[in-house]
């Protein structure tokens, strides 16, 4: 067994054992803790797979952001001092059986594919995607960060509080 074996290894369990944690969980704060781990081990397999760019995106934007901000929704709809959100589940044995038939598919196209596995060199991508940013596709991207100010404005503006002045 190498060491991308053991990483692989690692970092899978990082991403299931948490996401079972974030499905059974009765405290929504758990579920959402749980899912930082989950996330963290699925930027881990992008980074085994060679997908730099993913993988820090998976950090920045996902843990960074949407954790962040789901953390936050959390916390502050709830008393702080008592925290008893609780995930309420309805129909469980339903949602059992409908998730060990989705289970059984994706298993059988598993074992039914054969899977190719050919030696390659992992190299860096996000070299590749800044020079095509930078190059190809400059005009959109710099559409799109324009328009991604006119949001920000957008968002200060209609954020912002009146000052009454006496």
């Amino acid at each position: 067994m190498t060491a991308a074996d053991v990483f692989f290894w690692i970092f899978a369990s990082m991403a299931l054992l948490p996401a079972m944690m974030v499905v059974f969980a009765r405290n929504l704060l758990y579920s959402a803790f749980s899912l930082l781990f989950t996330l963290a081990g699925v930027a881990g397999l992008y980074a085994l797979l060679g997908a730099d760019f993913l993988s820090v995106t998976q950090v920045l934007v996902y843990i960074g952001g949407i954790l962040v901000l789901i953390l936050f929704g959390v916390m502050f709809t709830q008393r702080v001092y008592d925290l008893k959100a609780e995930a309420m589940s309805f129909k469980r044995r339903r949602a059992a059986a409908l998730g060990l038939g989705v289970f059984a598919a994706l298993a059988a196209t598993v074992f039914a594919v054969d899977w190719p596995q050919a030696p390659r060199e992992v190299q860096p991508t996000s070299a590749p995607i800044g020079n095509l940013l930078l190059s190809q596709y400059l005009l959109p991207f710099e559409m799109i960060s324009v328009l991604l100010l006119v949001v920000l404005i957008g968002a200060v503006v209609v954020g912002k509080k009146e000052v009454q002045e006496e």
